[in-house]
């Protein structure tokens, strides 16, 4: 007997229990990631116009990523419904080219994976995020053919040059593509948004023209033929005076340089180069540069003003606030899902003054592997984190009653079209209609709150359904599972589980 057969008895076109995966699950997408949702969802959006920090922890399987995605849905409706104060959402999720730039900056035995991520700091983070949103901006504005409409190359070309040379100072320490030099990206960013500094560089042309000048008296002189020790006397005032029309420049450039080498330093989740850091940089006025934030130092006071520079850039687009989402921490392979590099890795995010920047909410799905560590901190790392005040939700746990549900909804959203099928669907379906009379509902919860999270509850059931097919025959089929067969698969699944969770499985 096929399970599609056994389906298609009760209506279902598709199997509910095919997909673990919210991130591939086209049933979860398409048909319930609006009517299913953590009975805990509420504490995690909180208010889009106000957005706060949630931090969620979750074992493997318990639903992370889908409430991410409903998260994400959520938002993008908010937004549609209030365009004048929408949420700007970064995803902060694929970690891996930031570690890896990161990891190339180390030596030695910092190397190991071990001890690099001992290394990351608050800074580190902060110039990951700004990457992100200033990325998505400059390639908003630079590839007008894309999806994201998060911003023009006209809505930024009308707004004041302040905010043009914000968005210019963003694009110089985090904009960062394959397709072009960063210097030749910049400029091209900087024609599109209409920015022009025709003197910035006037210590270099003033430098040209003097030296042209110097050069055409000379040659006079040469043509004039002057005694010869007019003439060196001459030559060392010419010399001189060619050296002091071109300190200015020389000063100019060696400052840019020496700033353009520390946030190369600095930033150490990109791979920046100082020349074309500096080339850029000489494209700003002195005036407009020299008193604005630099990355520069080991320190997170430039990134929060950096950050602020963001959140002005934004608010005239109608982004009212900024939304970070933080998930899949434990996938990166310099992390290979260790928890003590997990620690490692997000303990520096566990800031108050981070987490409460006014206008910025922070949703963390981290794995449940780490709280043991939060039980071993000293009063210090309580006293910086105020995690009391962070929306802090210890377990993402789901009882047998929510499962229930979960196998309930999802049964109905595959529910065959009676117009294609030509026959009557039950619109009242339960997963307990599947069962033998007598198997009970508090049976079946009871089973399933023993599986904990949704990943365990489709595998089991996908289990439950091969096993009770592969028992009956096409032409004599079984429409009910029994008592006995749930037991067996149940049985035999605890033990693997178990064994699994021990570090004995293969998974």
């Amino acid at each position: 007997m096929k399970i599609q057969q056994f389906l298609e008895h009760y209506g279902v076109g598709i199997n509910p229990f095919s997909q673990e995966d919210a991130q591939s699950d086209h049933i979860f997408q398409h048909h319930c990631a609006e009517t299913i949702h953590h009975p805990a969802w509420d504490k995690v959006l909180g208010d889009c116009r106000n957005p706060s920090t949630a931090i969620v922890f979750g074992e493997k399987g318990s639903g992370k990523t889908a409430i991410r995605l409903q998260l994400i849905k959520a938002l993008q409706d908010h937004n549609r419904q209030n365009p004048t104060e929408r949420v700007f959402v970064i995803s902060y999720d694929d970690l891996n080219p930031f570690l890896d730039a990161f990891r190339d900056r180390l030596h030695g035995r910092r190397r190991n994976p071990d001890y690099a991520l001992k290394e990351w700091r608050l800074w580190d983070h902060m110039d990951a995020i700004l990457a992100l949103s200033t990325r998505r901006i400059c390639n908003a504005v630079m590839d007008q053919t894309g999806t994201d409409s998060v911003v023009t190359a006209q809505q930024l070309r009308d707004m004041p040059r302040q905010r043009k040379r914000d968005l210019l100072l963003l694009a110089a320490f985090y904009d960062q593509s394959s397709d072009q030099s960063h210097a030749r990206r910049w400029e091209g960013l900087r024609k599109l948004i209409g920015y022009s500094a025709p003197f910035a560089q006037w210590r270099y042309y003033f430098g040209i023209l003097a030296t042209l000048g110097l050069l055409l008296f000379t040659l006079r002189d040469v043509f004039g033929a002057p005694g010869d020790t007019l003439k060196r006397f001459r030559e060392v005032w010419l010399y001189l005076l060619l050296l002091a029309v071109w300190i200015p420049w020389a000063k100019r450039f060696v400052s840019l340089w020496w700033r353009s080498r520390q946030v190369a330093k600095q930033i150490r989740i990109l791979d920046h180069g100082a020349s074309s850091l500096r080339t850029i940089l000489s494209g700003f006025p002195a005036a407009e540069i020299d008193d604005q934030p630099i990355p520069s130092r080991d320190r997170s006071d430039d990134r929060y003003e950096l950050f602020s520079k963001l959140q002005r850039l934004l608010q005239p687009l109608g982004y009212s606030s900024i939304i970070v989402l933080v998930d899949r921490v434990d996938e990166p392979h310099l992390i290979n899902g260790s928890a003590q590099r997990m620690r490692d890795f997000l303990w520096s995010m566990f800031d108050n003054k981070f987490l409460k920047h006014p206008g910025i909410g922070f949703k963390m799905l981290l794995p449940r592997d780490v709280v043991f560590f939060l039980s071993r901190e000293e009063k210090e790392f309580y006293e910086r984190s105020r995690l009391d005040k962070q929306n802090l939700i210890n377990s993402l746990e789901w009882t047998g009653e929510s499962l229930f549900d979960m196998a309930t909804n999802r049964i109905r959203a595959c529910l065959a079209d009676s117009a294609v099928t030509g026959r009557v669907v039950r619109t009242d379906l339960t997963i307990r209609d599947f069962f033998a009379d007598d198997i009970s509902r508090e049976d079946l919860i009871n089973r399933f709150a023993r599986l904990r999270v949704p990943r365990h509850l489709f595998r089991f059931l996908y289990r439950l359904l091969t096993e009770h097919c592969n028992r009956s025959t096409e032409d004599q089929p079984s429409w009910k599972i029994g008592r006995i067969t749930l037991e067996t698969v149940a049985d035999a699944y605890a033990r693997e589980q178990e064994a699994f969770e021990r570090g004995l499985g293969t998974g």
